[in-house]
């Protein structure tokens, strides 16, 4: 089931953008994450590949609200950890990115469709709680989770397995629900989809509405916005579907609703 809705999305963005990568910001390195109070860091991870590497931001910001920022398939790239940079000064959140593909970064959608494919689930969900747990190391009283396609689908699995997650922003992506029956969930959850996204079976507006009709937790919120196809918070993306405007809506609609339960 799985395998089927990655090989859509693929397909997908081959057709919007050929094999050409996401246009990247310059590369974040060790001096530049400094100056913008980040840093490269490592945790304990029950993935059986051992610790996991991330980005955290935030560090010495005096705030107990830790948020999780998951990848879409490119992997840990510049963008995605300059918009966990962006969603942590924003919200006051110290935020992290693990680095789910451990190093590995897609330029074009043929590698990173065999990196999503290839990745592991439930080793991705142990790094995800691993990351829960050095974010409360770091002195998070509670902590969130949100993510972006892949992320956003990894966000709502997180909310059914993960307990040391106390909310989840899931954008534009929903898990195989045969593995992750997100009607057990039991925190706050808000998710955020394009009303033009085609990608049924994945986030198109139909699995939205049927994503809504599972859930159980009367906290759920779900968030739908006009003329955005998929990928519409993602400023560098191939697929040409970013819209300033509503990216702007959703990502300060994510901050407060992270404000209000990570409290």
């Amino acid at each position: 089931m799985r395998t089927c809705l990655l090989t859509q999305l693929k397909q997908c963005v081959l057709l919007s953008c050929g094999t050409r990568g996401s246009v990247l910001l310059p590369l974040i390195n060790n001096r530049s994450l400094k100056t913008a109070n980040m840093s490269k860091v490592e945790f304990d991870s029950a993935n059986s590949k051992g610790p996991c590497p991330g980005v955290l931001q935030g560090e010495g910001l005096d705030t107990t609200k830790g948020l999780i920022v998951l990848q879409e398939w490119w992997g840990m790239n510049d963008q995605i950890v300059a918009e966990a940079k962006m969603i942590g000064e924003n919200g006051k959140f110290k935020t992290i990115v693990p680095d789910l593909y451990r190093g590995k970064v897609a330029t074009d959608s043929e590698t990173a469709g065999h990196l999503m494919d290839n990745l592991d689930w439930d080793g991705a969900l142990a790094d995800i709680a691993g990351a829960a747990k050095f974010l409360m190391s770091k002195g998070c009283k509670k902590v969130g989770v949100t993510g972006f396609c892949m992320g956003g689908a990894l966000s709502l699995a997180t909310a059914v397995k993960v307990s040391e997650i106390s909310a989840a922003a899931p954008f534009y992506g929903i898990p195989d629900s045969t593995k992750y029956d997100v009607s057990t969930i039991t925190i706050p959850v808000q998710a955020h989809f394009g009303d033009k996204d085609d990608l049924e079976g994945f986030s198109s507006p139909a699995d939205a509405e049927a994503l809504k009709g599972r859930m159980k937790d009367e906290r759920f919120e779900l968030f739908m916005y006009p003329g955005c196809g998929h990928a519409f918070t993602n400023p560098t993306g191939p697929m040409g579907n970013y819209n300033e405007e509503q990216c702007k809506i959703a990502l300060g609609r994510m901050q407060e609703f992270m404000n209000k339960y990570l409290a």
